[in-house]
């Protein structure tokens, strides 16, 4: 195993796994804490979310050029592009609209719920999926 395989193998399930604590652990369950209100859960979750996606977009940067220049299978190659193309989709198609809605309600208005959750926890699986994926496409070598 090169040094690149093993980064990319890494990369992959640190990225897997904060993607799943943070949006399938820690954002529906921050809404259950006493006390929580919609509006603090929204501004915890824009600072969250926030963070997680320039982690991921350095962790998306790293696996390209990991599976690229590590000479990884076309099948684990097409699995990781995948996961950044979901990436790039929930950033510049979905996070924008889930943002408005969030500034209208930090700013005190009561706005109708978003569909965009609904795509946005969508994209998170198919992003999941692919990454799980590259992990095991890269771990058969």
């Amino acid at each position: 195993m090169t040094t690149m395989h093993a980064v990319a193998i890494a990369v992959t399930f640190l990225w897997l796994g904060m993607v799943l604590a943070i949006s399938f652990l820690e954002a529906p369950l921050k809404f259950r804490a006493p006390d929580v209100t919609v509006r603090i859960g929204l501004g915890i979750g824009r600072l969250v979310f926030d963070a997680l996606n320039r982690v991921e977009i350095v962790w998306a940067a790293t696996l390209v050029l990991t599976v690229i220049v590590g000479g990884a299978r076309a099948a684990a190659v097409a699995a990781a592009m995948t996961s950044v193309a979901v990436l790039v989709a929930q950033m510049v198609g979905v996070r924008p609209r889930l943002t408005r809605r969030s500034n209208r309600v930090l700013a005190g208005e009561d706005a109708p719920r978003s569909r965009a959750h609904h795509l946005y926890v969508g994209l998170e699986t198919v992003k999941v999926l692919a990454l799980l994926t590259t992990g095991v496409l890269l771990l058969a070598g």
